[in-house]
């Protein structure tokens, strides 16, 4: 889905040429009717489209699909504009201009990190992390009666993390066995994609104690967190338990009585 005829003509050669199938649209309304009148293993889309942009393209196609990766290519450089693909359903992003084995290796990556996930999933669809239910298979997250849906690529994120739980997970790892693209291609999204799943599922996202940092190592994931410093105890949990919070009163000691001065009588002379 692109609007820039060469450029579109270039991917559709390169992406045939390495045995895909390809389905070409010039603007956002021809990709919906494409999207809607079949199935498709991965979109390629570009944001600035004649008639519907790409940020509404893939906020629908999400809502019709959720599991169908997308690849978000675009001139725009700024981490706002990333953080808002990333929020409609994109799961990578590629600025403009870029190399033709770059893109390529993002494909190639997406769609064996799908068959991946498929066969994760299978094993251990569901997990809970604190007081959130993770519905792996669902791509939801649902906590105190909300519901919030993960993008594929989140899912596929919090999976690798909980599959290896307390374990050390470098960024390098996060790009090699997730993103399926080799270390050194440069992407920023990374820490994008830790941000938006700890808003998620920690209690305080300020203070992240299910997904830790670990300064210049990587990320570890902890399924049953402890509570962070400074919560509020529950009333009863007082130090003393009183019933308030507050430490008992100390119980004072009885004071023997003294026994009372015997008086004596001295009678008078008769």
């Amino acid at each position: 889905m692109e609007d820039e005829e060469s450029l579109s003509i270039g991917l559709e050669y390169n992406l045939r040429e390495e045995g895909y199938s390809v389905a070409r649209a010039a603007d956002g309304r021809r990709a919906l009717e494409l999207f809607a009148s079949r199935d498709f293993d991965l979109i390629v889309l570009d944001l600035m489209l004649p008639y519907v942009d790409g940020f509404e393209v893939a906020a629908r196609i999400r809502g019709r699909s959720p599991r169908v990766p997308i690849l978000m290519l675009t001139a725009r450089t700024s981490a706002a504009d990333r953080i808002r693909g990333l929020e409609t359903g994109a799961d990578d992003y590629l600025t403009k201009p870029f190399h033709r084995k770059e893109l390529l290796l993002r494909v190639e990556g997406m769609l064996r990190r799908k068959a991946w996930y498929q066969s994760s999933v299978e094993a251990s669809p569901a997990t809970r992390v604190g007081r959130c239910e993770i519905r792996f298979d669902e791509l939801t997250v649902r906590s105190a009666g909300r519901v919030t849906r993960m993008t594929p690529r989140e899912a596929m994120v919090l999976k690798y993390l909980a599959d290896r739980e307390g374990k050390v997970v470098t960024r390098r790892e996060l790009l090699e066995k997730v993103w399926q693209v080799p270390s050194d291609v440069e992407t920023r999204t990374v820490d994008a994609f830790i941000a938006r799943l700890r808003k998620m599922i920690e209690p305080d996202s300020g203070r992240p104690a299910v997904i830790r940092s670990i300064r210049s190592a990587g990320y570890v994931f902890t399924a049953s967190p402890e509570e962070p410093a400074g919560t509020p105890r529950k009333p009863g949990a007082g130090r003393s338990g009183g019933p308030s919070g507050k430490a008992a009163p100390r119980p004072t000691r009885a004071k023997k009585a003294r026994p009372a001065p015997k008086r004596t009588v001295r009678g008078k002379p008769r």
